[in-house]
């Protein structure tokens, strides 16, 4: 009898082990043999002259693509609508207006492979600074800014196709109307926005900001166009049907870069140590979120749900020798901000210098 019972037993984790294995085969065999990819963010680190390939469902960088670069560097960044390529003009080695080395060509980077595939040389050292994929005309806009212009570069040929005076010096950002058919530039010193006609390739206006403007945005709907004064704490609306001031929004501190929330009823703002959200039906800052240093560019997920915003901070370097006095390092971080809660859920560290930001959506 305990022989018959023992053997019953063993027979009975045969079976069970048997099962088991049957199950986890099938389990294996029915998964995908490629797991889906996933959306990247991408920020360009200026004081690394590498790019940032985040996660942002795991919160973290993963990677770093090297720019290959000596005495110039790339601030802005711009993602192909397939996810396959990204676009990061060279401008220099300095900042807009300062005298130093000029870039004078685009980085063509192979997202997958993580590495340069190809570049554009404009010829000539022009300051290439913000790069913009149009869908609309799947053409890749560049500002030029020692030409006073933009670059048009046709993507599946990587050619110069033309060029859109902008009239006006320093021509730093760009942003285009959603239907493509209007370009406005942020031109720093001049103080003043261009408006451009893409098709027609032409300035139709120049609508006077101040001594000094920084960065632009632009609604969901295409009805305003946002620019930051630098020589007072305050945001110039401006009504796109008009080609004028419509408004003046005060800020807590000079602003930045700027992006509207996906469902077009806040503006986000960059600023020194916070980002403030404007209420865009009453123009006017409805609360700030605290972030690290200097709140460089901010972009939102394409679910609405989040905001990453590149923060540019310099802090005391705890491992530097005795005797070199205060030193400081340059870190990067991107902080998300949750859309729900109005806060920063995470940080994710980034390189030194993190600025440009490109959403690259899955392949």
């Amino acid at each position: 009898m305990r022989k018959a019972t023992a053997l019953l037993l063993r027979l009975s984790v045969i079976f069970i082990c048997l099962s088991g294995i049957s199950s986890h085969a099938h389990f294996v065999a029915s998964a995908p043999a490629n797991p889906p990819a996933r959306a990247f963010l991408l920020a360009v680190n200026q004081g690394d002259k590498n790019i940032s390939v985040i996660d942002p469902a795991a919160a973290r960088q993963i990677t770093t693509i090297a720019e290959d670069q000596t005495n110039v560097w790339g601030h802005e960044i711009a993602a192909s609508p397939d996810g396959r390529l990204a676009y990061v003009p060279i401008y220099g080695s300095t900042g807009v207006g300062k005298p130093g080395i000029d870039g004078r060509e685009m980085l063509v980077i192979d997202i997958a492979a993580r590495k340069i595939a190809a570049t554009v040389d404009f010829g000539r050292g022009l300051r290439p600074h913000c790069a913009i994929y149009d869908r609309a005309s799947n053409l890749v806009y560049i500002t030029t800014e020692l030409e006073d212009s933009i670059t048009i570069v046709d993507p599946r040929t990587l050619k110069i196709v033309g060029e859109i005076p902008t009239t006006q010096a320093q021509s730093h950002m760009l942003v285009i109307a959603h239907d493509g058919r209007r370009g406005y530039t942020a031109n720093v010193e001049p103080g003043t926005v261009s408006v451009l006609d893409m098709a027609g390739r032409k300035t139709v206006a120049v609508i006077p900001i101040s001594a000094n403007t920084q960065r632009i945005a632009i609604s969901n709907d295409d009805k305003m166009v946002f620019t930051s004064d630098q020589t007072k704490p305050q945001l110039a609306v401006i009504d796109t049907s008009k080609n004028k001031i419509k408004a003046w929004v005060a800020l807590p501190s000079t602003g930045y870069g700027a992006a509207a929330t996906r469902d077009g009823r806040w503006l986000l703002v960059a600023m020194h140590n916070a980002v403030a959200v404007v209420d865009l039906a009453e123009l006017k800052v409805a609360r700030t979120i605290p972030v690290p240093g200097e709140a460089q560019e901010i972009i939102t997920a394409p679910d609405g749900k989040a905001a990453y915003v590149s923060c540019d901070s310099r802090v005391k370097d705890t491992q530097a020798g005795a005797g070199d006095g205060v030193v400081e390092k340059r870190i990067g971080q991107v902080a998300v901000i949750d859309l729900a809660q109005w806060k920063v859920e995470f940080l994710i560290d980034a390189g030194a210098g993190a600025d440009g930001l490109a959403w690259v959506p899955a392949p």
